[in-house]
């Protein structure tokens, strides 16, 4: 526990952790719709979610985590 209240000059690393993982639970949610939202695009409605497949998963999860760690240090940074 100690490594997350430990600080990067004087800003805590807790506020990185806390915006990343904000950032990644958030966005996870968002990303799921904008799948869902890509798949019917056609139709005038989403009636049902549907999950996305191994494959965009990991596409999704490699770019979710390249954006939340350069959210996590804008954050920091700026604070």
């Amino acid at each position: 526990m100690h490594h997350l209240f430990s600080t990067y000059g004087k800003i805590p690393i807790s506020i990185f952790v806390t915006s990343f993982l904000v950032f990644l639970v958030l966005n996870i949610i968002e990303n799921l719709i904008h799948y869902n939202i890509g798949l019917h695009t056609d139709e005038k409605s989403l009636n049902e979610l549907h999950m996305p497949t191994k494959r965009d998963w990991i596409r999704i999860i490699v770019t979710m985590f390249v954006f939340a760690i350069l959210q996590g240090f804008f954050v920091m940074e700026l604070s």
